[in-house]
């Protein structure tokens, strides 16, 4: 098994929407985490050098945002707290098409495959809920 994800997914919903999604505390804190039971907290300084944060329940995820190009491409550190691993890189890329957005996910970096397999995962759940938050909330 390989030791990055790319996942890509048409999104109902426009870019800016897409994008807003991606960048606001109050739209990530609906839907970045596999576990919908948690308490989810965000904070995100979106801009090139800004750090971000969520907390999943007992999990704590961090990093700076490295690239940040509204509304097509996000790019950032990902690094679990309490762990000696390195940093890996998410990068969210977005286009216009004709049923919406596509998305193209990638996250590189990891130390090994099933570290791979852990993350990937954890996108699944978290891009249905995604998903589910665009169509609650129209295409518009």
């Amino acid at each position: 098994m390989d030791t990055e994800i790319r996942i890509e997914r048409v999104l109902p919903a426009t870019i800016g929407r897409v994008y807003d999604a991606w960048t606001r505390a109050d739209l990530l804190v609906q839907w970045y985490c596999p576990n919908p039971t948690w308490e989810l907290k965000v904070d995100a300084d979106v801009r090139v050098g800004g750090d971000w944060m969520v907390e999943m329940g007992p999990h704590v995820v961090r990093g700076t945002y490295l690239e940040v190009e509204p509304p097509r491409r996000l790019v950032f550190s990902w690094k679990w707290d309490g762990t000696e691993d390195e940093p890996t890189r998410v990068e969210v890329d977005l286009a216009e098409v004709a049923d919406g957005t596509r998305m193209v996910l990638s996250h590189t970096g990891f130390a090994d495959a099933e570290d791979a397999a852990n993350h990937q995962q954890g996108w699944e759940p978290e891009l249905v809920r995604l998903t589910d938050l665009l169509n609650s909330v129209g295409a518009s």
